[in-house]
């Protein structure tokens, strides 16, 4: 399922024991995109401490009742790796946190999640992992921070950055969603981070390979939008590239 960032902000995250705060961000790589951590806030329990849960202690996302369920217990949670979340998350604690659960490094491999293509919960899948990064250095960012960063197309700036669509059975994150009001009165589009040429986190600009008038005759977004297969094949179709889904298909 393709959900919003923002539209999760808040839900509730439901414990095998319990409810233990509610959800606050997402933290994802700026090599693949992928979803590595949602932050929580345990406003009213662990002193309103921040923890990081991983996508592998996810286990799906109830949109009726605003919950996302924990594969997780209180105490685990309350005895793992405590982090500062206005800090960077550094590798060091990556290492310790993933131990802590015994996670595989997501950075152990060419692929999104590591040694292998496909997300899997299944421990029996993950194998033996790396324990270095592979293709360079890879650094952890926030949603809330890259919301409303510039878009530079091919020919000038065309809107900014102002929510993200994730795919919650693989936590890949599909497409940036872009206000273009500044160019054409209150007009969002979807663009795929896999477009992107270059984001400069120091200008908070995010560079991409298509013309201002491609972008504007895109499909349009709407909050009331259903993101079904044919709007996607659609999209693709516009700016004439092969779906994600195809790709993913012929790497398995």
């Amino acid at each position: 399922m393709l959900i919003k960032a923002k539209g999760l902000k808040g839900y509730l995250l439901r414990s095998l024991d319990g409810d233990i705060g509610s959800a606050s961000e997402f933290l994802f790589d700026d090599q693949f995109w992928a979803v590595r951590y949602l932050v929580a806030n345990t406003a009213g329990w662990l002193s309103g401490r921040k923890v990081l849960i991983s996508p592998y202690s996810l286990d799906g996302v109830n949109t009726a009742e605003e919950k996302v369920f924990v594969l997780l217990n209180k105490k685990q949670i309350e005895d793992s790796p405590s982090i500062n979340t206005d800090e960077p998350v550094s590798r060091q604690f990556e290492k310790l946190y993933n131990g802590y659960y015994g996670y595989p490094n997501y950075w152990g491999g060419p692929y999104m999640w590591g040694g292998y293509s496909g997300f899997s919960r299944d421990r029996a899948t993950w194998g033996p992992m790396a324990s270095e990064p592979v293709g360079g250095d890879r650094h952890l960012r926030s949603t809330h921070e890259v919301t409303g960063y510039h878009l530079l197309a091919l020919d000038g700036e065309i809107g900014h950055v102002v929510d993200f669509i994730i795919d919650d059975e693989t936590w890949a994150i599909r497409y940036l969603v872009v206000a273009t009001k500044n160019w054409w009165p209150g007009k969002q589009v979807l663009l795929s981070p896999k477009w992107i040429e270059n984001v400069s986190w120091e200008e908070r600009e995010v560079a991409i390979g298509l013309t201002r008038e491609t972008i504007k005759a895109a499909p349009e977004y709407t909050d009331e939008s259903l993101l079904t297969r044919d709007y996607e094949t659609v999209l693709y179709g516009h700016y004439n590239r092969e779906g994600y889904w195809v790709e993913e298909l012929a790497a398995v």
